[in-house]
């Protein structure tokens, strides 16, 4: 089974506030997946949601997390 960040982790790695992360969350802007003892993200989404909002002409390097981060 993949390994899931938490909000702590997510935050770290995106450099915002875990209010934040709730918030996109909360509104459905970033993939998540809601369990009995909170929320956690896959990597592998996460990835691809950075992919698909990266400004195009400005970002030349592929957007990856490390796994020692997890």
């Amino acid at each position: 089974m993949e390994k899931l960040l938490t909000v702590d982790q997510l935050s770290d790695i995106l450099q915002v506030s875990r209010r934040t992360i709730y918030d996109w969350t909360h509104t459905g802007f970033v993939p998540h997946y809601k369990l009995p003892k909170g929320v956690r993200f896959k990597i592998v989404e996460i990835e691809q949601w950075l992919q698909k909002r990266k400004e195009k002409g400005r970002c030349f390097y592929k957007v990856t997390i490390r796994n020692d981060w997890v």
